[in-house]
């Protein structure tokens, strides 16, 4: 039942995927943990059969494929690969709009490149359900990332993904040490603080993630998942009456009425 509200709330897969399968850490103390690595699988097909996608953008996509596929010049297929890297993203096809971007970043080699391929490989790792291709595209996605950060070691937000993908791999406590480093960095970087108090719901820590949840929110008042996940944290501590003002503000702050009905759930469950 949880996991069906945070998926309506929040509408991420994302953070149900973290929340539900990734191994119980414990992301506040060096406790040690056993893990088990699983196989990578190959990179993924830009050929791949998906869902149908507005017929204006599958128009777009497949003369920009023809198009890539049939040029001999490497600056055209960079610059093809690019436009295709983002229609896939307007698709909603994280997969292959990361393949593209890795094939437009190889060209231009620049940070931003790299960064867009970085971003489409964890948004692919984020909603891939077979074990495999996560931990593919979490490996794409961290040398991706370690290009942009031997330029820039302080891109935070950069530092913050790229910990996320280790989360599900064979050193789960790598990720974590990486939040960590993130949030001694910056005590105010909303995604690092949002991740580790997610974490620390989904290993049972509940009053962890309290602090780190208030954390979040002294920064941004206004983060709904935020008070969300501190709501579901409260009231696993047993501070029912703060858990109701959590959510209480969480329907105050968004309408729609797959989040009413959600919260309201919640708010059924504290009586």
């Amino acid at each position: 039942m949880l996991r069906t509200r945070i998926f309506l709330i929040i509408g991420s897969a994302a953070i149900i995927w973290l929340l539900f399968l990734l191994p119980k850490v414990v992301v506040e103390n060096d406790a040690p943990l056993r893990t088990t690595a699983s196989d990578s699988s190959a990179a993924p097909s830009p050929d791949e059969n998906h869902a149908a996608v507005p017929r204006a953008v599958q128009l777009k996509i497949s003369d920009f494929r023809r198009q890539f596929l049939a040029s001999a010049s490497n600056e055209k297929n960079a610059i093809f690969a690019d436009s295709l890297a983002k229609l896939y993203v307007t698709a909603g096809k994280y997969d292959s709009s990361a393949w593209f971007a890795e094939v437009a970043a190889k060209f231009f080699n620049t940070t931003e490149s790299w960064k867009q391929a970085g971003d489409q490989y964890y948004q692919a790792y984020s909603f891939a359900v077979d074990q495999a291709r996560q931990q593919s595209f979490a490996e794409k996605a961290r040398e991706s990332y370690d290009k942009v950060l031997a330029a820039n070691p302080h891109d935070l937000d950069v530092k913050t993904n790229k910990a996320m993908t280790y989360l599900g791999s064979g050193s789960p406590m790598q990720g974590i040490a990486m939040l960590r480093e993130v949030i001694a960095e910056n005590p105010r970087h909303e995604p690092a603080l949002f991740n580790m108090g997610m974490l620390s719901i989904q290993s049972g820590q509940y009053e962890r993630a309290v602090e780190r949840l208030n954390d979040l929110l002294k920064v941004n008042p206004n983060h709904t998942q935020g008070h969300l996940l501190l709501g579901i944290a409260l009231m696993n501590t047993g501070e029912k009456v703060k858990a109701r003002e959590e959510f209480v503000k969480v329907k105050n702050m968004d309408k729609d009425p797959a989040v009413q009905a959600t919260v309201d759930s919640y708010l059924q469950d504290l009586k």
